[in-house]
């Protein structure tokens, strides 16, 4: 009988026979698709006759292991069978045979952990992770969030977070991947490129980009890898001076800290000890001596605007490729609320979730084709070697879902109300930077132009980290900050405050006042536990221990804090 003649509806029966011939029955064309087998046992005493039996004939209905049916008994070859085991402990297996303990459970049975394990809440399928977030979720929204590179999503974008496009692997770029099945993939992937350009107003012609990094980091590195050879040299802000570790920061005493230092030289410029402003004169003067092959403009602390011309000058008499890393100030230039790099700059990088209130994740802007401007050897065709350099020389496949997140965002970006937005984010900045003006704080340069404002705490003998602690227990947060004259960042001498993530929860001018208030009791109760209990932090924290002016502001800020909306959920 061919394979491709057999009946769907088959099964296997069995019986024993206490002869030692083995039996065939005959098989005549009724019961031409009846088999049997028989085995005879080692012994020769006994054999087993197994039988393929049409279902309709079958009267055993078994659920997950268990006997549904009655105790009807049936003949197979003339024997009597009964469906269920007898009861005197006997059974109708022979004795030497091997037993085996298989559960047969039909198909539904061995299906159904798939939508059991599958379609489960995170509370019933993690409850202790659940607790967690539930904790994550109400810290959140009882306190006031001022780290300037925080912010808060919108629900759509959670939900594009939290989807289905997570389970796709799409290596490579839109219509170039090395897996099948991505099609809906590349059209969301494009259509965010697409609202990518259109956020910045960006001519397509002239410019490309690539949203496929992880962070902000990882698409700097990235700018270096497919541009630079290693121990190539660039140039960025000193960390000190409100520059980031990924454009080539090591510490005074030369470790290098961050990738761009380990693999490529670097040379930091540095701002005004006086002003706090970038020194753009001593800043040419380093360029033109060290030749880097890219400059770059742009900071994770700094309070004030870029004069992108002027670095332009500089990049072109040096040959480098200028690039700028407007992680902070994404937002604002988007909504044309500061100067643009886009008007002078090779390559621009972003974050996309600070100023713009997109998912975490990293994104690269580059100029098409070769650029008129002067420039050194091999800087032109930015597209292909960037691209080139996230996949696959740093990264593997891409985050659909956060794509898909970043791509909502962009949206929103384009829209008026987001501009609204960003004018108040810039509103609440310059309020709170005036209200801590009034109570004789000092703030480096004066003041702010864009969304963060950094305090110099050393005018009150105040260490950053003890600050800090305070804040945090009082249910404020904000980070400790390097300023200019700091040795480094270990011992930090200030704070960075921002105000987007607490304008997203709909806070005003008035209610920056009342934060610059909160802020400065907490600096009365560090400078109060310092002179009490030392400066050190082992000293410094049993100060804190159960202290009334902290819960007493605590308090007060959960108390404040709790009026607020929070974007994307409910308390």
């Amino acid at each position: 009988m061919e394979i491709s003649d057999a009946q769907p509806g088959l099964t296997l029966g069995f019986s024993t026979h206490l002869s030692s011939a083995p039996v065939t029955p005959p098989i005549s064309d009724e019961n031409m698709f009846r088999g049997s087998a028989v085995v005879t046992s080692p012994s020769g005493s006994s054999s087993v006759s197994f039988q393929l039996l049409d279902k309709k004939d079958e009267k055993i209905r078994v659920e997950n292991g268990v006997d549904q049916g009655e105790d009807e008994k049936f003949s197979i070859l003339g024997h009597p069978m009964c469906p269920k085991r007898c009861r005197d402990g006997s059974s109708f297996f022979p004795t030497n045979v091997p037993k085996r303990s298989v559960v047969e459970s039909g198909i539904e049975g061995r299906r159904k952990p798939v939508p059991s394990w599958g379609n489960e809440p995170l509370k019933v399928a993690d409850p202790e992770i659940h607790e967690i977030m539930e904790k994550e979720r109400h810290r959140q929204f009882r306190g006031i969030e001022l780290i300037a590179s925080e912010n808060f999503v919108c629900k759509a974008v959670m939900e594009a977070l939290g989807s289905h496009l997570t389970n796709k692997y799409s290596e490579g770029m839109p219509g170039a991947r090395l897996y099948t099945g991505n099609q809906h993939i590349d059209q969301i992937e494009l259509l965010c490129c697409e609202r990518a350009l259109a956020a910045f107003d960006l001519d397509t012609e002239e410019w490309g980009v690539n949203v496929q990094p992880y962070s902000c980091t990882s698409a700097n590195f990235a700018v270096y890898t497919g541009l630079l050879h290693p121990n190539d040299r660039i140039m960025g802000l000193h960390s000190p001076s409100g520059g980031h570790l990924s454009h080539g920061y090591y510490t005074p005493s030369g470790k290098k800290v961050s990738a761009a230092s380990i693999f490529f030289e670097s040379l930091p410029y540095k701002v005004n000890p006086q002003t706090g402003y970038i020194d753009y004169d001593k800043l040419e003067e380093k360029a033109l001596d060290f030749r880097p092959k890219i400059l770059i403009c742009g900071g994770s602390s700094y309070p004030r605007e870029w004069d992108y011309a002027r670095f332009r000058g500089i990049a072109d008499k040096c040959g480098a490729v200028l690039m700028c890393d407007m992680a902070h100030i994404s937002g604002l230039v988007a909504s044309k609320e500061c100067a643009s790099p886009f008007d002078y700059c090779d390559i621009v990088t972003s974050t996309t979730h600070k100023s713009l209130r997109g998912p975490r994740g990293g994104i690269i802007f580059y100029r098409k084709g070769t650029r008129s401007r002067k420039h050194g050897e091999g800087n032109g065709h930015f597209d292909e070697k960037i691209n080139f350099a996230v996949f696959p020389a740093l990264q593997g496949g891409p985050h659909n879902n956060h794509i898909a997140a970043l791509a909502v965002a962009l949206k929103q970006v384009a829209t008026p109300e987001y501009k609204a937005y960003i004018q108040q984010v810039k509103k609440n900045a310059q309020a709170l930077a005036f209200a801590l003006l009034r109570r004789k704080c000092r703030l480096v340069t004066g003041g702010t132009d864009n969304h963060l404002l950094l305090w110099d705490l050393t005018a009150l003998g105040l260490a950053g980290k003890n600050y800090e602690k305070v804040c945090e227990m009082c249910y404020i947060t904000l980070n400790k900050c390097a300023i200019f004259g700091d040795s480094g960042a270990v011992s930090p001498g200030g704070v960075r405050i921002g105000t987007p993530a607490m304008t997203s929860r709909g806070c005003l001018e008035a209610d920056f006042e009342t934060i610059a208030d909160f802020l400065l009791r907490a600096a009365q109760i560090t400078c109060f536990v310092q002179k009490k209990h030392g400066i050190l932090a082992k000293d410094f924290i049993k100060g804190l221990q159960n202290n009334k002016d902290i819960v007493d502001l605590r308090n007060r800020v959960e108390a404040f804090a709790s009026q607020f909306a929070m974007p994307g959920f409910d308390i």
